[in-house]
């Protein structure tokens, strides 16, 4: 969530567009909340081209959801099931809505909770992860953590890293790989894969 992207109407609604797959072209609104701020047109069409091959089929898991933006662009291009994860009652409530205009309930799970009170549950790990927590709070290394200690990776899982581009690449786990890494405007992004099972202790094969 999310860097200075989209223009913002006060007490109003907001609308970011899904880039590719089945509903292209769609909009999704989402309300004005403080500190969302969806991952831009340009950012997530480089990121989707990095996962094309990993989102078909893929279960993943939307931590900071806000709008819905990146669980929504998975769905659209065939991911077989999204957890969307959003303290905010009022994104909650407007992402549900969206989900059922979209016709995506099916594949869909919306919890409203914070993201580290859900990190303390039992954990299923989840092919793919976005991970895009407000900025200014450095919290980035905070949720790696809780994500590769808790079991919710596993080798072979994929993690998008979202944060403002002045916090440089993040800092992963010895048995993460970051694989691709870039800038646009405030916002640096990157891409991350889990090496090895570390609760096996033994190496994994990258995808």
């Amino acid at each position: 969530m999310r860097a200075k992207r989209e223009r913002r109407v006060p007490g109003g609604r907001n609308a970011v567009r899904i880039i590719g797959g089945a509903w292209r072209g769609r909009r999704v609104h989402f309300p004005d909340v403080p500190a969302l701020r969806p991952t831009p047109d340009r950012v997530r069409e480089t990121l989707f081209n990095w996962l094309q091959q990993d989102i078909p089929e893929a279960h993943c898991l939307d931590l900071f959801a806000g709008s819905g933006a990146l669980g929504l662009e998975a769905l659209s291009r065939g991911a077989r099931q999204v957890l969307f994860v959003e303290r905010s009652a009022e994104a909650a409530s407007m992402l549900r809505v969206e989900l059922a205009r979209l016709g995506a309930s099916a594949r869909a799970e919306l919890l409203e909770t914070d993201a580290s009170l859900f990190l303390a549950r039992p954990a299923t790990a989840f092919d793919g992860v976005f991970l895009d927590p407000p900025f200014g709070q450095d919290a980035l290394a905070q949720y790696v953590g809780l994500l590769d200690a808790g079991g919710w990776v596993k080798a072979g899982s994929w993690v998008y890293l979202e944060s403002e581009r002045s916090a440089g690449a993040p800092s992963l786990p010895e048995h993460w790989v970051l694989s691709r890494s870039k800038y646009a405007g405030e916002v640096g992004y990157h891409l991350a894969r889990v090496a090895a099972d570390r609760s096996r202790g033994r190496p994994g094969e990258l995808p």
